[in-house]
């Protein structure tokens, strides 16, 4: 394997703490800058890093991300950041062998990084959609690691000829007792026929990759991430193509086959004012017992859906599904807009002790304009699986959305954010953006300096809610491919 630009941070922390706390006026807590976009191609838009996504396993923290973002899709390459230490400190680097610009690489760009790691070979892995100069998106690669810290050329899942492949997502099967221990799973869909989704299966830690199944059923979708359960079930929570649905499908023998899909239930989504790039993919994480939680935005308990709650529903099997349940980060006449969580679940905890802890953007006024929206990441967490809430933490914030690298798709800190657990403390993964200078972005990921602490004292319990307004339908499918044959789009 071979390291990139890899660089320990003990010194810049400091300076990004301060930076922060100045910065910021409204945030309450410090927060530790992960890496910073050093690339200077032309094309892309410096400086900017969007869309991270984490995974932790005992003391070790793996954070990856898009630098240096292209507006018509994709990125310079694709960035890491790990912590061996639960979250105190922290080095960073860039993905060797994926792009010309890193050097080493083939590709022009890559997007949709996602974490996983297999216990049973030792491999860390981060899974990414490389871009060609001929305007496809055919492969789906993964880069290895044995320690987080030094990463080697992608080896491919799979190559499709003539598709749009998008929205990727690895997960490994990291419980021992399990009969498929040390098998590992990527989703991903197909855009150029309809989002038409896929799963491959590795049993080697990754070197190599099963031919891509549909599900029994032939389904479309975008933005499954698949977990695990203690007994080798998987379970693939995902959008339906159009966002208007949340699925999930199973397999129930490592991966041999998929089911069917099944809804969970349909999704009232509000659009965010400001043209700001997001929507209601989930975000799916497990706890120790194996119960499924999953949280999207919704706004079917705000009277005309003129914004948007963070809720989530639970399954035991992946199947059968809980009612939607809102999280009261406030009450649901508040002019609060909430939208992009990171879920995390701590999985040395479980059932009614289960300790979640969820990152999310909000603007504080819903309704307002791509000159007045502001843009803010909070957090709030539950120390009973769900049951109650902490009141909820402002982490950075206010953002101007001119701060913010553009897309086609609107303005961008990512289709999904994240957060994981180590040592008993929540880590979240996000964007934060400052004012440009010099025709130069500011947007860099951060994470809270000591990450954020066990839920202390619950705010008022969900209790029970009845839906109320208006569905507003999610006009077609925020894919990184809108149109097939489209020159190089959003990913």
């Amino acid at each position: 394997m071979s390291a990139t630009r890899r660089t320990a941070w003990p010194a810049l922390m400091a300076g990004a703490v301060l930076l922060i706390a100045a910065g910021t006026a409204r945030a309450n807590v410090a927060l530790t800058q992960l890496s910073t976009d050093p690339f200077t191609n032309s094309g892309s838009q410096h400086a900017t890093e969007v869309e991270p996504d984490t995974y932790s396993f005992g003391s070790t923290i793996v954070s990856a991300f898009q630098v240096g973002r292209f507006s018509d899709g994709g990125a310079s390459d694709i960035g890491w950041a790990t912590s061996i230490d639960s979250g105190s400190t922290w080095s960073h680097g860039f993905l060797p062998g994926l792009t010309q610009w890193e050097g080493g690489g083939s590709f022009q760009r890559v997007s949709d990084a996602s974490v996983a790691y297999d216990a049973a070979h030792g491999v860390w892995m981060i899974s990414s959609i490389p871009i060609t100069s001929s305007v496809t998106v055919p492969s789906v690669v993964v880069s290895r690691s044995t320690d987080g810290l030094t990463w080697s050329n992608p080896v491919t899942v799979t190559t499709f000829a003539d598709a749009a492949l998008d929205k990727n997502w690895t997960v490994c099967d990291d419980g021992a007792t399990s009969p498929f221990y040390g098998h590992c799973y990527t989703e991903f869909d197909d855009n150029g026929d309809l989002n038409r989704i896929y799963m491959s299966t590795s049993t080697d830690g990754g070197l190599t990759w099963g031919t891509p199944q549909r599900t029994a059923n032939n389904a479309t979708g975008i933005g499954g991430q698949p977990v695990v359960q203690p007994n080798g079930t998987v379970v693939v929570p995902i959008d339906n193509a159009n966002e208007t649905s949340l699925l999930s499908f199973t397999s129930t023998n490592g991966g041999a086959s998929w089911s069917a899909t099944t809804t969970i239930t349909s999704i009232r989504s509000h659009t965010e004012a400001g043209n700001l790039r997001s929507g209601p993919l989930p975000s799916a994480e497990i706890d120790g017992s194996g119960v499924v939680y999953v949280t999207w935005s919704d706004c079917r308990f705000r009277s005309g859906c003129k914004s948007n709650d963070l809720v989530f529903s639970t399954s035991g099997n992946g199947t059968s599904w809980s009612t939607v349940t809102r999280v009261p980060i406030d009450a649901t006449n508040s002019a609060v807009d909430h939208f992009v969580p990171g879920l995390a679940v701590d999985k040395s905890t479980s059932g009614a002790s289960a300790h979640l802890g969820l990152t999310y953007y909000y603007y504080p006024v819903s309704k307002c304009s791509a000159s007045t929206c502001q843009l803010d990441v909070g957090f709030v967490s539950s120390p009973d699986g769900g049951a109650s809430w902490t009141a909820p933490t402002q982490l950075a914030g206010p953002m101007n959305l001119s701060w913010l690298p553009s897309t086609t798709q609107g303005v961008m800190v990512g289709d999904y954010i994240s957060t994981s657990y180590a040592a008993g403390t929540a880590h979240g993964s996000f964007e934060v953006a400052f004012a440009p200078s010099g025709g130069v972005f500011n947007q860099a990921t951060y994470t809270p300096a000591s990450g954020l602490l066990r839920s202390l004292t619950p705010s008022a319990g969900t209790g029970t809610l009845t839906p109320a307004g208006l569905d507003r339908p999610v006009p077609g499918a925020r894919s990184d491919h809108p149109a097939p044959a489209a020159p190089l789009t959003s990913h």
